[in-house]
């Protein structure tokens, strides 16, 4: 099995990475990596800093390999937050980190997740470090467009984009990797629209597919303002509750463990002077807690544009194949009793909802201003 398995649809992504670890001339300090949500940029990074570990172990069988791809790997550091935007004490600690020579490997290797959620100021702590880093220290950034990353940054990087895959090498993917049945791996992976993650979960866990239903579920319901107010609450409700469910038992885990390191008891009086750390780590949760909520919400509004984009490949006759092809009845219904110039309207309705929560607008009431322009006009 190779390094580069799980990096599907990729070959010329792979070619370029793959040159780089054994010919001097095509390497460089700093990489980014480029790709729309769900084609394996974090893969691609994790891959690109196993084999640079040890460029002669292309199985991927060797302890350096295993180690990168495992996450345990001493002169690897994947930094990944779940926070609406990195902070400027993240990036310091970063470059100090990149300072130091790698203890084990050929390389210490810096994986920048989610890049495109630096503001300015955070992006700068980084620009010197990424400039001019030690001669054994290699920075990977992943973010989902070289626009999504400061100029003065993408411009000191190399460029690799990764495209979209087919829904067929996810699905294979899913086959071989998690034994998922290749009708159900198919259909996922349609319906994710080749996003690997995604395609993963909707394989292998009933609610996210329920879920997804529900989501599906909103464009045939809504008759008026009144069921578009009510699927508005009910799409924000339930993506609330999904998003505390993926979090609490994390935060209580977390504050557990930081009263015990603070040898605090649980329920005890907080000493004030370390009731500045409590806060802290409360305010982080808010945060993460927040970014779930939002990028639930964000997915559901790329499945809704889905959903509408069946609706316009039928009114125009198209014969590529639908997203959802598990509700084409309800997809040829609303093609019929509509006209692609309202479905359009509808998708840009979804992209101007999206735009509002991602700029911190309250969710329902951008959910509710969608939901209300997604109801039949006239």
């Amino acid at each position: 099995m190779s390094v580069w398995t799980e990096l599907v649809g990729q070959d010329a992504a792979v070619e370029v990475l793959s040159a780089a670890t054994t010919n001097a001339a095509s390497m460089t300090h700093a990489w980014l990596i480029t790709g729309p949500p769900g084609s394996g940029r974090s893969v691609a990074a994790r891959a690109f800093a196993a084999a640079l570990q040890d460029p002669g172990d292309p199985d991927g069988t060797g302890h350096d390999v295993r180690t990168v791809l495992a996450g345990t790997h001493a002169d690897v550091t994947v930094f990944a937050t779940e926070k609406v935007q990195i902070s400027i004490s993240e990036a310091r600690e970063l470059v100090g980190l990149a300072q130091r020579s790698p203890s084990q490997g050929r390389w210490r290797v810096i994986i920048v997740e989610d890049a495109d959620r630096m503001t300015e100021r955070t992006a700068n702590v980084l620009l010197k470090a990424i400039e001019e880093p030690p001669p054994r220290t290699v920075w990977i950034l992943c973010a989902p467009s070289p626009m999504d990353v400061l100029v003065t940054i993408r411009s000191r990087c190399r460029l690799v984009n990764l495209r979209v895959p087919s829904a067929e090498a996810v699905a294979e993917l899913l086959i071989r990797r998690d034994g998922v049945e290749p009708d159900l791996a198919l259909t996922c992976a349609r319906a994710a629209q080749s996003h690997i993650g995604m395609a993963r979960r909707l394989a292998t866990h009933d609610d996210a597919r329920a879920y997804r239903d529900t989501v599906l579920a909103i464009p045939s319901t809504i008759r008026g303002v009144g069921d578009a107010v009510l699927a508005a609450q009910r799409l924000v409700d339930d993506a609330t509750e999904q998003s505390k469910v993926a979090t609490t038992e994390r935060d209580a885990a977390e504050k557990s463990e930081l009263m015990r390191t603070i040898g605090a008891e649980e329920g005890a009086r907080i000493p004030p002077a370390l009731r500045a750390q409590i806060r802290q780590l409360e305010e982080e949760q808010k945060r993460r807690s927040r970014r779930a909520l939002i990028d639930l919400l964000d997915r559901a509004m790329i499945d809704l544009l889905s959903y509408y984009r069946d609706v316009l490949v039928s009114q125009l006759g198209s014969d590529v194949p639908l997203v959802n092809q598990a509700h084409a009845a309800r997809i040829t219904a609303m093609a019929e009793h509509s006209t692609p110039e309202q479905s359009v309207h509808r998708m840009e309705a979804v992209g101007l909802a999206r735009t509002r929560i991602a700029a911190g607008a309250a969710p329902l009431l951008a959910v509710e201003a969608l939901t209300i322009a997604l109801r039949p006009q006239g």
